[in-house]
């Protein structure tokens, strides 16, 4: 199917009262999520242990202030 066809599925499936900003939104999430499976293909992806570790040095990092920021 090619991506013309599948965003016409999307926008089908979607209820008949959705706004603009709604069909904008999940065109714009399709074609990111396309973008990553692109990557993944092309080996450009970021293994998952990494993305741990990079994701726990952000949370160690921002936690603490956005702790803060909260007043938690």
């Amino acid at each position: 199917m090619i991506e013309k066809e599948i965003v016409l599925e999307t926008i089908r499936a979607l209820p008949d009262d959705c706004s603009l900003e709604e069909i904008a939104e999940r065109i714009e999430f399709m074609a990111a999520v396309q973008k990553g499976l692109d990557q993944l293909e092309r080996g450009e992806g970021i293994p998952h242990d990494e993305v741990k570790k990079q994701l726990a040095s952000w949370l160690t990092t921002n936690l603490p202030l956005l702790a803060t920021t909260l007043n938690l």
